[in-house]
């Protein structure tokens, strides 16, 4: 069978073109999320591979679940899905709609893993500095992991700052075995 990837990206191509045109890419993305939200769940995931399943009682129940979340147009991408048997790569559709959306927008997605809380006056540095470098808006998660020691591992896109201890660590000890 053909990667998820490759089978999702048409799909996820219609639906960005489809959003963009309609000026809505916010709606979708939000329509997206939430219904690979809900196929992720362990009791209608069990659904979505079963053959007894009628594919059309499977969509009717999704839309349901879904309910005044998703407009005429997502309840006819999730019978499209259905029909199609693609269900199980709609995670990976969503995310490639948010590629595509971030790319139209300008707007890079950035996280910074720390080992402690990261101030205000801390994102507000790190967003500019990363805006500067990439030549993009960028919208900051933060997370915290106690076993990082002490400083931060900042993700953007492709790109990996590990500016934490364990990191370090982990690089020195890499170079003493060499």
């Amino acid at each position: 069978m053909a990667e998820k990837s490759t089978i999702a990206r048409p799909y996820a191509q219609a639906i960005f073109s489809l959003a963009a045109e309609q000026k809505r890419l916010s709606e979708w993305s939000d329509m997206l999320t939430l219904t690979a939200v809900v196929i992720a769940d362990e009791h209608l995931a069990a659904l979505i591979g079963n053959p007894r399943i009628d594919r059309l009682k499977l969509g009717t129940l999704l839309i349901d679940i879904c309910g005044d979340k998703l407009d005429k147009t997502g309840q006819d991408m999730v019978r499209v899905l259905v029909d199609n048997d693609r269900l199980e790569v709609l995670s990976e559709i969503a995310a490639q709609f948010e590629g595509f959306r971030a790319e139209a927008e300008k707007l890079v997605k950035a996280k910074v893993v720390s080992a402690f809380p990261v101030s205000d006056d801390q994102k507000a540095s790190i967003i500019a500095a990363l805006k500067q470098r990439l030549g993009r808006d960028v919208s900051l998660d933060c997370e915290i992991d106690e076993a990082l020691l002490g400083g931060a591992i900042i993700r953007a896109g492709d790109m990996v700052i590990d500016g934490s201890v364990t990191g370090h660590l982990d690089r020195f000890t890499h170079a003493l075995s060499q």
